[in-house]
Protein backbone atom coordinates (compact mmCIF):
# COMPACT_ATOMS: atom_id res chain seq x y z
CA UNK A 1 0.00 0.00 0.00
CA UNK A 2 2.74 2.49 0.88
CA UNK A 3 4.58 1.68 -2.33
CA UNK A 4 1.63 3.11 -4.25
CA UNK A 5 1.59 6.48 -2.48
CA UNK A 6 1.32 8.34 -5.78
CA UNK A 7 -2.07 6.74 -6.47
CA UNK A 8 -3.36 7.87 -3.07
CA UNK A 9 -2.17 11.44 -3.64
CA UNK A 10 -3.84 11.48 -7.06
CA UNK A 11 -7.09 10.06 -5.68
CA UNK A 12 -7.19 12.58 -2.82
CA UNK A 13 -6.52 15.52 -5.16
CA UNK A 14 -9.05 14.25 -7.68
CA UNK A 15 -11.75 13.91 -5.04
CA UNK A 16 -10.93 17.36 -3.63
CA UNK A 17 -11.34 18.90 -7.08
CA UNK A 18 -14.52 16.99 -7.84
CA UNK A 19 -16.02 17.86 -4.44
CA UNK A 20 -15.21 21.53 -4.97
CA UNK A 21 -16.88 21.56 -8.39
CA UNK A 22 -19.99 19.78 -7.15
CA UNK A 23 -20.47 21.41 -3.76
CA UNK A 24 -19.71 25.10 -4.41
CA UNK A 25 -22.00 27.66 -6.04
CA UNK A 26 -19.22 30.21 -6.53
CA UNK A 27 -18.00 30.10 -10.14
CA UNK A 28 -14.42 31.03 -9.23
CA UNK A 29 -14.28 28.16 -6.74
CA UNK A 30 -15.62 25.81 -9.41
CA UNK A 31 -12.82 26.89 -11.77
CA UNK A 32 -10.27 26.23 -9.05
CA UNK A 33 -11.82 22.80 -8.44
CA UNK A 34 -11.43 21.93 -12.11
CA UNK A 35 -7.81 23.12 -11.98
CA UNK A 36 -7.13 20.85 -8.97
CA UNK A 37 -8.74 17.96 -10.85
CA UNK A 38 -6.50 18.67 -13.87
CA UNK A 39 -3.40 18.72 -11.68
CA UNK A 40 -4.31 15.31 -10.26
CA UNK A 41 -4.61 13.81 -13.76
CA UNK A 42 -1.29 15.34 -14.81
CA UNK A 43 0.39 13.98 -11.67
CA UNK A 44 -1.06 10.55 -12.38
CA UNK A 45 0.32 10.40 -15.92
CA UNK A 46 3.74 11.70 -14.91
CA UNK A 47 4.14 9.28 -12.01
CA UNK A 48 3.10 6.20 -14.00
CA UNK A 49 5.36 7.21 -16.92
CA UNK A 50 8.49 6.99 -14.77
CA UNK A 51 10.48 3.82 -15.42
CA UNK A 52 12.56 2.67 -12.46
CA UNK A 53 16.18 2.64 -13.56
CA UNK A 54 15.29 4.27 -16.86
CA UNK A 55 17.34 6.95 -18.51
CA UNK A 56 16.71 9.63 -21.11
CA UNK A 57 16.23 8.19 -24.60
CA UNK A 58 19.65 9.26 -25.84
CA UNK A 59 21.80 6.51 -27.34
CA UNK A 60 25.23 6.56 -25.71
CA UNK A 61 28.41 6.49 -27.80
CA UNK A 62 29.35 3.00 -26.57
CA UNK A 63 26.06 1.41 -27.66
CA UNK A 64 22.72 0.84 -26.03
CA UNK A 65 22.94 -2.75 -24.80
CA UNK A 66 21.30 -3.29 -21.44
CA UNK A 67 20.11 0.31 -21.15
CA UNK A 68 16.50 0.91 -20.09
CA UNK A 69 14.92 4.00 -21.58
CA UNK A 70 12.07 6.13 -20.30
CA UNK A 71 9.40 7.05 -22.81
CA UNK A 72 9.31 10.87 -23.10
CA UNK A 73 5.89 11.00 -24.79
CA UNK A 74 3.76 11.08 -21.60
CA UNK A 75 5.86 13.90 -20.18
CA UNK A 76 5.57 15.91 -23.39
CA UNK A 77 1.82 15.36 -23.50
CA UNK A 78 1.48 16.52 -19.90
CA UNK A 79 3.45 19.69 -20.70
CA UNK A 80 0.85 20.34 -23.38
CA UNK A 81 -1.93 19.55 -20.89
CA UNK A 82 -0.46 22.06 -18.43
CA UNK A 83 -0.47 24.80 -21.08
CA UNK A 84 -4.04 23.97 -22.12
CA UNK A 85 -5.13 23.84 -18.46
CA UNK A 86 -3.69 27.26 -17.72
CA UNK A 87 -5.31 28.70 -20.84
CA UNK A 88 -8.75 27.23 -20.06
CA UNK A 89 -8.51 28.43 -16.46
CA UNK A 90 -7.68 31.92 -17.69
CA UNK A 91 -10.65 31.91 -20.08
CA UNK A 92 -12.97 30.58 -17.36
CA UNK A 93 -11.85 33.24 -14.90
CA UNK A 94 -12.31 35.91 -17.58
CA UNK A 95 -15.86 34.64 -18.14
CA UNK A 96 -16.44 34.77 -14.39
CA UNK A 97 -15.39 38.43 -14.42
CA UNK A 98 -17.81 39.16 -17.28
CA UNK A 99 -20.60 37.33 -15.44
CA UNK A 100 -19.84 39.38 -12.32
CA UNK A 101 -20.10 42.58 -14.38
CA UNK A 102 -23.39 41.48 -15.97
CA UNK A 103 -25.15 40.00 -12.93
CA UNK A 104 -23.32 41.55 -10.00
CA UNK A 105 -22.50 38.14 -8.53
CA UNK A 106 -20.59 34.93 -9.25
CA UNK A 107 -22.89 32.74 -7.16
CA UNK A 108 -24.59 30.23 -9.45
CA UNK A 109 -27.91 30.05 -7.59
CA UNK A 110 -28.29 33.86 -7.62
CA UNK A 111 -27.52 34.00 -11.36
CA UNK A 112 -30.17 31.35 -12.07
CA UNK A 113 -32.68 33.24 -9.90
CA UNK A 114 -31.94 36.50 -11.76
CA UNK A 115 -32.35 34.76 -15.13
CA UNK A 116 -35.70 33.27 -14.10
CA UNK A 117 -36.92 36.64 -12.85
CA UNK A 118 -35.89 38.30 -16.11
CA UNK A 119 -37.58 35.58 -18.19
CA UNK A 120 -40.81 35.95 -16.21
CA UNK A 121 -40.78 39.72 -16.58
CA UNK A 122 -40.40 39.33 -20.38
CA UNK A 123 -43.32 36.89 -20.52
CA UNK A 124 -45.63 39.15 -18.52
CA UNK A 125 -44.14 42.32 -19.97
Amino acid sequence: MLGLWNYWVVIVLMMMGLYTVISRNNLVKKVMGVAIFQVSIIMFYITIAKVRGGTAPIIPAGGSEGVTYTNPLPHVLMLTAIVVGVATSAVALTLAIRIKEAYGTVEEDQIVRLDHAEAESRQHG
